[in-house]
């Protein structure tokens, strides 16, 4: 039996590469935003007032049910938490 080594989490468990990049997009901002969150000391309702959300949506986030949310909306919030997003494309390896 053979093993098969992976860079990354996503590439081992999605199905194709899209579905392992969208993954890892939508891991990182979550990051991103769960602590931002955490060091400012926002509460989740306070939170939930900031980026424009319940607060049932922000125990989702610091929870980490990422199938809850789309790139689409992280990115929304990222913006609303007044964050700003940076992206950079390079060839796959």
């Amino acid at each position: 039996m053979s093993r098969k080594r992976y860079t990354n989490v996503w590439d081992a468990i999605e199905d194709t590469p899209a579905q392992s990049e969208n993954m890892k997009l939508r891991s990182a901002l979550m990051i991103a935003l769960k602590d931002h969150i955490v060091r400012t000391g926002l509460s989740q309702s306070e939170a939930a007032k900031l980026l424009g959300v319940t607060q049932p949506r922000v125990s989702d986030l610091m929870r980490g049910k990422i199938e809850l949310f789309g790139l689409d909306t992280l990115v929304n919030m990222i913006a609303a938490a007044g964050l700003h997003v940076e992206m950079r494309i390079s060839d796959a390896a």
